[in-house]
């Protein structure tokens, strides 16, 4: 379940467009980690957080022209290289459409992170959130969850040892 960080300078967007991007990022992270967008609990526990960037410098000067940064946190085992790459596509072409044609379109002012943390670093209601624990928010069951779980994790690690 994603944990976004989404950077947007003020007057970037059009606060109707903005809303949507923001909805639309989501909807992306939930869909690559293999759930429905659409279902209440696992939009529950799908969150994304707006920044203001106070000022914005390229090369130590002021930018003349909106960037952006996406920080798209999820536990580890939830997004492969494969889902990575996409997102990073999907959520830079995302942005460039809510600018409506206001600005040039020009992805090299966008900026995606996708960030696995690692298995017994995601905390939240004062604990250590398994991945298998939160699996199971999303209506899977326990049994079928750890399963899940160990599964991607297992693929998350050995992706990082082996190289493509």
């Amino acid at each position: 379940m994603p944990m976004l960080d989404v950077y947007i300078p003020e007057g970037a967007l059009e606060a109707d467009a903005e809303a949507a991007l923001l909805n639309r990022i989501t909807e992306i992270l939930i869909g690559y980690e293999g759930f429905d967008p659409a279902d209440p609990g696992t939009q529950a526990i799908s969150w994304a957080f707006l920044h203001r960037p106070a000022a914005l410098y390229v090369g130590g000067n002021p930018a003349d022209v909106p960037r952006y940064r996406v920080i798209a946190s999820v536990p580890e085992g939830q997004l492969d290289r494969q889902a990575r790459e996409a997102v990073v596509a999907e959520v830079t072409e995302a942005i460039l459409d809510a600018e409506n044609g206001m600005w040039p379109r020009d992805p090299r002012r966008v900026w995606v992170f996708p960030a696995e943390i690692p298995e017994g670093y995601w905390g939240g209601a004062g604990r250590i959130v398994p991945l298998a624990d939160i699996l199971t928010l999303t209506g899977i069951d326990i049994t079928q969850a750890r399963e899940l779980a160990a599964q991607r994790i297992t693929a998350s690690r050995t992706e990082r040892i082996t190289p493509s």
